[in-house]
């Protein structure tokens, strides 16, 4: 027998249930019994002839059916709010879920305030962040808007820049006044390099240039992070040579706690850019968020550095 087409509500119902990760919770989100959720959940999967979920006595997982079923009601969702929102020009009101990625510390320390200042202005938008180390594959339909540092990645998608960036080479006084400052990219091989593992670059590996010809300098040191703030604070220390975004380490350089190394050659891009699917530019809420994002930067911009982390 052939499933007929899911409801709306059908479809919003299971994405409720998904996000608040237990059968209790949707109950007390929806003012209802936990018998009624988990009868309503049978009820979808006996209409549909699969499993969705997998019941456990602590906890339920998506099964491969309901991963399909979460990823395409999400989006058919977020359509049917746009096209509602389209069609009785309520572009001045955006509302909707709004799913946004970010960095660790980029995230917790600029886009959640800014996500504070955002929901005030507009509160019917209900924005979920979430914080990872690297940014999650573009194929995923897991998030509306991610913000990401370099060159935009993927021609299919929208890359707005929202905040101009370059990333810098430094070190503290004490340190180069023990080992003294390179004078060429291949010096960095006999200098202790404080690494950042993370994203998809080569770990280890850095990219200077100048002019049209590029060098490639394999470093090494004896201190690596995955967290940009903790690196920062052992550069400072004295322990080594960092490359690090400009916002964040320009105070720094100002009040010559940290002094440039290297400045004449460039590195790879890093510019701040919001990213979201094609399908996503007419929406009110991803427009409203991403144009209150590069407002914002384009302001701090021209006031002091060190307002922007790089991770």
């Amino acid at each position: 027998m052939t499933a007929s087409a899911a409801p709306p509500s059908e479809m919003a119902f299971f994405s409720l249930l998904v996000r608040c990760g237990s059968f209790s919770a949707t109950a007390r989100e929806l003012g209802v019994t936990t018998a009624a959720i988990s009868k309503r959940l049978a009820q979808m999967e006996a209409r549909l002839g699969v499993q969705l979920l997998n019941r456990t006595t602590r906890r339920a997982s998506l099964t491969p059916e309901g991963e399909i079923y979460l990823t395409h009601a999400r989006r058919i969702l977020a359509d049917i709010e746009d096209m509602e929102q389209l069609v009785s020009h309520a572009v001045a009101a955006p509302k909707g879920l709004l799913r946004v990625n970010a960095t660790l510390g980029f995230g917790r320390s600029h886009v959640a305030p800014l996500i504070s200042r955002f929901v005030k202005s507009h509160p019917e938008v209900q924005v979920q962040l979430q914080l990872s180390v690297n940014p999650p594959p573009l194929t995923e339909d897991a998030f509306d808007v991610c913000i990401r540092f370099g060159e935009p990645p993927d021609a299919r998608v929208i890359a707005r820049k929202i905040a101009p960036n370059r990333r810098l080479l430094c070190a503290a006084p004490a340190y180069l006044a023990r080992h003294g400052a390179p004078k060429v990219p291949h010096d960095l091989t006999r200098h202790n390099c404080i690494g950042i593992r993370q994203g998809d670059e080569a770990y280890g590996v850095w990219r200077l240039s100048t002019g049209k010809r590029t060098e490639t300098v394999k470093v090494r040191g004896n201190l690596s992070t995955n967290d940009g703030e903790i690196a920062v604070n052992w550069a400072l220390d004295g322990h080594g040579i960092l490359m690090r975004a400009e916002w964040d380490i320009a105070k720094y350089l100002r009040s010559g706690r940290l002094q440039p190394v290297l400045e004449n050659y460039r590195t790879p891009p890093a510019d701040i850019h919001a990213v979201y699917p094609q399908r996503h530019q007419l929406s009110a809420r991803v427009r409203a968020f991403v144009d209150f994002l590069a407002n914002h930067f384009e302001k701090s911009s021209t006031r002091a550095a060190g307002l922007v982390t790089d991770w």
